[in-house]
């Protein structure tokens, strides 16, 4: 029998074992049934067993005929692929060994240059920035001193021949903005950052921006509180005074609408707040004189006619600063972004009307005046005293005289131009009827 012959003779079925599917249980289970009855009690498992041990045996027997007798194609083979194996690594440390050495020369020629460069990138990226600086503060500097020059202009000259330029008040708020427009700017990239952080700029802040712009801020608030078109003692004035008056009220009224605050304000929200409290503060001072000084006549009944005579000239000076506001445009404001659709009243009057809630300053004043009016007639009816007595006996002629006197306090002076038909007479009939009534209707009977 040859080599071949009894390598293909085997009772052993491989086909089963090789099979995807063979599951040992089921082939053990096979063979019990096949040796043994399944009525069998005990069943015999030394036969399928010791089948089991001599397959084992027989294909144990096979693999070592098979070893024994392909050892020299298995050694050689094995050789072979350790050769292989062998000059394929010594190839692969030749190419590791010149990508080493590629990678020595790019490091120097490259990573070593580009850190090199990104040393020399940072420090010019640092020199940009502190030049940036430099000019900001530079800039500011300038500004400063130009703020110092255009204050001192304000008023010029010494003694009795010191005079007050008024214009001067618009130029230092608009430099005082350009200060703002730089330092109140400071992200990233932007021309104020790290304006801070410098001494000379706190110290510019503190000893001349602040100081500068607090001093223009009393001066035009002096100037709208001393705002009149009318001469108090010869009651009347001339169109050079008057236009005198107009023009400092007027930069005045401008330099507190840009120097207001801006930070924070929504360009359709914002309101000149400084211009806004300096003619309210005007506006509650002609109030408060007004009714003290009517309240006192009241009482002293034959005072009552010049009394209502200043009254009337006291709300004319409101009446021509209502004028001169609503004729003033509301200057740009750099630091507010342009509003797509401008205001249809875009002036100096339009704010102030909106924060009072009224449609004019003279109904205003008129309406505030009887709301304070009214408690000091009270006042004086509950004392019964002859000032009383006086009032009730003369009550149509106090009726008349506060009429007239709202009439004629209605009207803009002769010496400030104003629109075709402002002031007629019919207009102020409701407010006439207001401050009669806050005067006649609490006398009683």
């Amino acid at each position: 029998m040859s080599v071949n012959e009894e390598e293909e003779v085997s009772y052993i079925d491989y086909d089963t074992f090789l099979d995807p599917d063979f599951k040992p249980s089921a082939f053990a289970n096979t063979l019990v049934l096949a040796t043994n009855n399944p009525t069998d009690t005990p069943l015999d498992l030394s036969t399928p067993l010791s089948k089991v041990l001599f397959d084992a045996q027989e294909i144990d027997s096979h693999i070592h005929l098979l070893t024994t007798r392909s050892a020299v194609p298995i050694l050689t083979h094995t050789k072979e692929q350790t050769d292989a194996s062998k000059r394929i690594i010594s190839e692969i440390d030749n190419q590791v060994k010149g990508l080493n050495e590629s990678y020595k020369q790019l490091e120097k020629e490259v990573i070593q240059k580009h850190a090199e460069a990104d040393e020399v990138r940072l420090v010019a990226s640092r020199l940009w920035e502190t030049l940036k600086l430099g000019r900001s503060v530079g800039r500011c500097l300038q500004l400063g001193r130009q703020l110092e020059v255009q204050h001192a202009e304000i008023s010029s000259g010494t003694g009795s021949s010191k005079k007050e330029d008024h214009r001067a008040l618009v130029r230092c708020a608009h430099t005082i903005l350009s200060l703002r427009e730089i330092t109140e700017r400071r992200g990233p990239g932007e021309e104020g950052q790290g304006l801070e952080k410098v001494e000379a700029i706190r110290s510019l802040q503190k000893y001349v921006v602040g100081p500068i712009e607090q001093s223009i801020k009393a001066t035009s608030k002096r100037i709208i509180l001393e705002f009149s078109v009318i001469d108090s003692a010869s009651g009347t004035s001339t169109f050079a005074q008057s236009e005198e008056a107009k023009t400092r009220t007027i930069s005045a009224a401008v330099t507190l609408y840009l120097i207001s605050p801006t930070i924070g304000a929504k360009p359709d929200k914002w309101t000149p707040q400084l211009l806004v409290t300096a003619l309210e503060g005007y506006l509650q001072k002609a109030l408060e004189s007004s009714v003290a000084s009517l309240a006192h006549s009241l009482a002293i009944y034959p005072t009552l006619s010049d009394t209502l005579t200043k009254v009337s000239k006291q709300c004319q000076d409101i009446v021509a600063l209502e004028i001169i506001l609503d004729a003033t445009k509301a200057p740009s404001h750099p630091l507010l972004p342009a509003q797509k659709h401008a205001p249809e009243k875009n002036n100096l009057l339009q704010p102030l009307l909106t924060y009072l809630e009224t449609g004019s300053l003279a109904s205003y004043f008129w309406r505030s005046m009887a709301g304070s009016l009214a408690p000091e007639v009270r006042e004086i009816v509950n004392r019964g005293r002859v000032s009383a007595r006086t009032l009730k006996t003369n009550r149509n002629a106090v009726g008349e005289a506060i009429r007239e006197c709202v009439a004629r306090g209605s009207q803009p002076p002769s010496t400030i131009a104003t629109t075709k038909g402002r002031g007629a007479k019919g207009e102020w009939d409701r407010e006439a009827a207001v401050m009669v009534g806050s005067v006649l209707n609490n006398l009683g009977r």
